[in-house]
């Protein structure tokens, strides 16, 4: 798989005019195969696309072809595509009266509804609870709830120039491609670079500038309004698989690429990432990954889950389908993950994402560091949220108490109450505010927080609303004033409260 060569792009828009014409796209794919036969693709379940497509409509046999993989009729493949010039540029293959394809092709919806396509190699989309089942070193995947995650919480304001470290088969560099002026894309395994290629050629993207190497080698001292990487974050004893083991001991590859990237960001630039990391005994998570975040930059680190050493081991050898090979090989490779764990004293691993930004008030000292644990759903894209949480770090650090209750603000958007407590009692036992967006979250407010959210909509000051809470519920106004800055900070940082911005 991964020794095969690879199509030429240059003739892609003619391929991809054949693919749009024919529906193979990601709405075509639904209203082909229906619900459930297209979410069991997602668990990499074939059989129920199989059944959905024997018909004989060119969509039938794109998808056969290119995502299921299947051998196709030449004269039905003659009639999907210009089946000459597929042939000769390499994306199948003809043998007998049957055609092959050499790659995957999967349709990708854009955020503003594009009709892209992703290019990998052939049984490498992942998806599925078994694993992408290959052991070969240089293969590149598709596309995974990884990359569409870390696609989701990138900000994407407009920017000069972007990089994609570690770009696989291009999703991110694709991504970036809309909204930067320059994109720069770089990983260690050159066929990556060939697929990144293969990606934004058939998606009609302008082509980016590829380099290989390892991390931020390859583009010298540059510096980016935009840094994005999906990188190899597996903790692994060994380097086996380019795609997922980093090369480096535990979790130092994560490492070095977050605490290089504060020289590389452009003031006010951004940078994503998703990673792994160690819990190790005797030492709070929070204060490991605390250490990574460079000099000069804002940071929110969100820990989504955490598995023990024994999870993560048999994650990752199912991921590779070491457990369909001989038992006694399973065992060894099992024994040796855990021989490393425990040489690191690593007593389970973390998955989140950590998102860097490059602000002055970081530099002169004072930087907004936020690490928190969320295992709960949110609602992505969170790109629009990641802004808005660094824009409110910005106000809360510039306002000390007597301007927060000078300030005004808007209960945010969709934020409902609940109030908690036994049937048919007078008063409830406690209020929870949630969000029906973004990060989701939910908080415990007592009688003034709530009345104090409930008022909030922009025309008057904080200090005023608990004047008049305070004469509702014959409270010393004076201690009121003193006591709630703090929840009206925790309100404002989650995300509950907008501040709005003064006129003029």
């Amino acid at each position: 798989m991964s020794t095969t060569s690879l199509p030429v792009p240059d003739r892609s828009p003619r391929l991809r005019e054949a693919l749009l014409a024919a529906a193979f796209t990601a709405d075509g794919l639904l209203d082909l195969l229906g619900a459930p036969a297209y979410a069991a693709l997602a668990r990499s379940e074939t059989v129920p696309a199989l059944r959905a497509t024997r018909g004989d409509s060119p969509l039938d046999t794109l998808v056969r072809l290119f995502l299921l993989q299947h051998p196709v009729p030449y004269e039905r493949a003659r009639a999907a595509l210009p089946l000459a010039e597929c042939v000769e540029d390499g994306w199948v293959t003809h043998v007998g009266d049957e055609v092959r394809a050499t790659v995957d092709v999967r349709p990708y919806s854009g955020p503003e509804g594009q009709d892209w396509y992703i290019v990998s190699d052939l049984g490498c989309a992942v998806g599925g609870a078994g694993g992408i089942g290959s052991r070969e070193e240089g293969v590149v995947l598709g596309v995974g709830g990884a990359s569409t995650t870390l696609a989701g919480i990138t900000v994407r304001t407009p920017v000069a120039s972007a990089l994609d470290i570690g770009t696989g088969s291009g999703i991110q560099a694709l991504h970036a491609s809309q909204h930067a002026t320059r994109v720069t894309a770089t990983d260690l395994n050159p066929r990556a670079l060939d697929f990144t290629r293969l990606t934004l050629a058939l998606s009609g993207a302008a082509p980016a500038e590829l380099h290989q190497g390892s991390l931020y080698e390859p583009v010298g001292a540059e510096t980016y309004d935009l840094i994005v990487s999906n990188p190899p974050f597996v903790i692994s004893p060994g380097a086996r698989l380019t795609y997922r083991d980093g090369g480096m001991g535990g979790d130092d590859l994560c490492r070095t690429l977050v605490q290089q990237t504060g020289d590389r960001l452009n003031e006010g630039g951004y940078a994503h990432f998703l990673a792994n990391w160690q819990h190790v005994e005797g030492e709070e998570w929070q204060n490991r990954l605390s250490s990574w975040v460079p000099h000069g930059c804002d940071a929110w680190i969100v820990q989504r889950e955490v598995q023990d050493v024994t999870q993560y081991a048999e994650l990752w050898l199912r991921d590779s389908g070491d457990h369909r090979t001989d038992p006694a090989e399973y065992a060894a490779r099992y024994d040796a993950w855990l021989d490393e764990f425990e040489a690191r004293k690593t007593k389970g691993v973390g998955f989140g994402w950590i998102t860097l930004r490059k602000y002055a008030a970081a530099a002169a000292g004072n930087p907004s560091v936020v690490i928190e644990e969320w295992p709960h759903a949110v609602e992505q894209p969170l790109g629009p949220a990641v802004e808005a949480h660094f824009a409110r770090q910005d106000y809360l650090r510039e306002q000390d108490d007597a301007a927060l209750l000078a300030g005004h603000f808007t209960l945010a958007a969709e934020v409902v109450q609940e109030q908690v407590g036994l049937p048919g009692a007078e008063d409830p036992e406690h209020v929870v505010l949630r969000q029906n967006r973004g990060m989701r979250r939910a908080t415990k407010v007592d009688a003034v927080g709530a009345g104090f959210a409930g008022v909030c909509d922009g025309t008057l000051p904080a200090g005023r609303i608990l004047d008049a809470i305070a004469q509702l519920m014959n409270e010393d106004p004076v201690l009121l004033r003193d006591r709630t800055p703090q929840a009206i900070r925790l309100l404002v940082e989650e995300g509950f409260l907008d501040p709005v911005p003064p006129v003029g």
